[in-house]
Formats: C-alpha cells, structure tokens, sequence
C-alpha cells in the first residue's frame, strides 16, 4: 500500500562555547571584519574538551524525538551524516541508537561531507515508504577537531554543531520527499579533504600531523562549483515535482557561505525572505548545517503541514544534491 514519509519532529544541539570572529582574526592577524565580510560568519559553535560526536548527536536526536512525540512511532532506523565520527571503527549512530533508547533499530553512518544530510533524508523517505518505520536523521559534526588553525580559508568558516529530523509514515503519499537530485563531480575530488589517516596514508610515526586537519586546496574553485552543483540539484529536484521556485515556502541552503547561498537563491528566483539563515551566529558545520537552520526556524516559525521546503548542498568530493520536502 503506498504510504508517504512525514516530518514529524525536529531539532538540534549547539556547543556551549561560543568562538567570536575577533578571536581568529588576531590569530591570523586579519583585520576585524575581514571574516564576516566574506563569509557573513560572526561567530560559531565549538565543542569543549571531552564531548564527543556522539555526545551532540544524541543530544540533537534527543530533542528531535521530544519534538515528535507519540507521532515518531516506531524508530526502525537512524541514520548519521558525519565527517567527524568519534571513531574510525566502530560506526557511531549505533551507540546514538543506543543511547536513545531505540532498543534494536538499525544504526549506519553516512559520510556525504557537508551533502550528507541530504543524502541520509533520500535514503530515511525511501525506508519509511517501503519498510513502514520511522526514521530519525542526524547530522553532526566536530570540525574545530579537524581544521588547521593556521590555514586561514578553513580555520575562519568551520564550527560544530548538530541537528535531526524524524519521518514517520503517513497515510497520504504525497507527503515526504517529492523531488530529489544527487550529483558528483570527482574531477574536483581533492579540492577540500584530509590529506591522510586513511587507508592510501595511514597513520604513522613520521607523519606529520598537519597531514591529519581539513585543507581547503582552492576556495575559490570549491565557492563556485557550490555555487552551480547547489542550482542545478535545486532546479531538477523541483522540476522532479513539478513544483515552481514560488511555491517554496522555506528554502534552506547549506550554511556555507552567505555569499553562496544568496547567489543560489537569486539563482533560482527564491525570494530571500524565504531563505533559512543560521551561518551568521552558527558557521559552517557541514552536514549539520541544513537541519540546524530548520530546527532553529521552526523553534520560532513552526513548521505546518503542508509546507514545502526545499534544501540543496554541495561539498567536499565534490558531492551536491537537493531534496523538496512537502511536510
């Protein structure tokens, strides 16, 4: 019987430290304003010593289902968008599930890199649809943990942060995710990584730990392919739908870079009241980006049935997509 996956709880978890841009400005002997007029970044979140990513996911996830209610039902699965797991082995969404209570739902991590959440949200629609189970979603990530604080394109735009949403099935199929699109492009592979810890180079006494922190190779390529992956998922997700730039009710970009998200929604001719905006107080937190903006809308404007809301990223790998979400 066809069953449509609904929205039906949201929320998120930021970091007590608060790390203003003065800080790395006299760091980086920048002078004051320099980040904020580039990135629209004022200040962002950082972990204290000793929390963990799975301390903030299960925080996020948490209020997430408290959001939901009776409404999340039966959680048969929960997903984690990460970049910065605590652990290179084990997965960590299985000690969230754990942690949460969810008794012998299924766990996995998903590394999409600041796509991640969009990417988790396609496979949580496609599981409610087929399997008749809720889904919570989490997006977390400790990046101040992965940048070189001397790099200066990377150590002014990184934060930490989390963020979730629940979906439960529902009755009507035309609820849940109505357009998604997913790209790469992999000429662009190497534009924004960690040079080593894997597997090609692994861990090792003479490797310098530099090798170890996010680069950010060329920040101007890494803004503009953002700038056209970010549109064109967009402009097919909705085409997907059939649904106008218009119709969107809430559009929320991957909090990257204000100047990237307001050339995508001019782009796509989303008026900019409609456009989410949490990069100011919050950075970029990658994948957690996307649900953190809504959650912290929604805590003032709350999400209605019916809403649609359309969300597009782009990131390391290079990896984009988009997703229209009729709640």
């Amino acid at each position: 019987m066809p069953r449509g996956a609904r929205l039906v709880g949201l929320g998120h978890h930021l970091p007590a430290r608060l790390v203003a841009n003065a800080e790395i400005e006299a760091r980086l002997a920048l002078e004051p304003g320099w980040i904020e007029r580039r990135t629209g970044i004022r200040t962002r979140r950082w972990v204290e010593d000793g929390v963990g990513l799975v301390d903030i996911a299960e925080a996020a996830g948490r209020a997430a289902l408290c959001d939901a209610g009776p409404r999340a039902g039966n959680v048969g699965l929960v997903l984690l968008a990460t970049s910065t797991p605590d652990h290179l082995l084990p997965p960590s969404a299985p000690l969230v599930a754990h942690r949460l209570g969810l008794g012998r739902a299924g766990g996995f991590d998903l590394a999409g890199a600041c796509t991640g959440f969009v990417a988790a949200l396609a496979l949580a629609d496609a599981h409610v649809r087929t399997r008749g189970v809720s889904v919570l979603v989490v997006a977390a990530n400790i990046l101040s943990r992965r940048i070189d604080p001397d790099e200066r394109a990377s150590a002014v735009l990184f934060a930490d942060a989390a963020g979730a949403v629940v979906l439960a099935p529902d009755p009507d199929p035309a609820v849940g995710l109505v357009g998604v699109d997913l790209a790469a492009d992999g000429s662009g592979y190497d534009v924004v990584g960690i040079p080593a810890g894997g597997s090609l180079r692994p861990f090792a006494p003479d490797l310098d730990p530099r090798d170890t922190r996010m680069t950010l190779r060329d920040g101007r390529a890494m803004f503009a392919a953002a700038v056209e992956m970010m549109s064109d998922c967009a402009r097919r997700a909705l085409d997907a739908a059939g649904t106008a730039p218009a119709a969107v009710d809430r559009f929320v970009p991957h909090q990257a870079n204000a100047r990237i998200f307001d050339l995508v929604a001019e782009r796509l001719t989303i008026p900019s009241e409609r456009t989410l905006r949490a990069v100011a107080d919050n950075g970029n937190s990658s994948a957690a980006t996307i649900p953190l903006a809504l959650s912290l809308d929604h805590a003032e404007r709350p999400v209605r049935p019916g809403e649609r809301i359309l969300m597009t990223a782009a990131g390391a790998g290079l990896t984009a997509g988009a997703a229209l979400l009729v709640v």
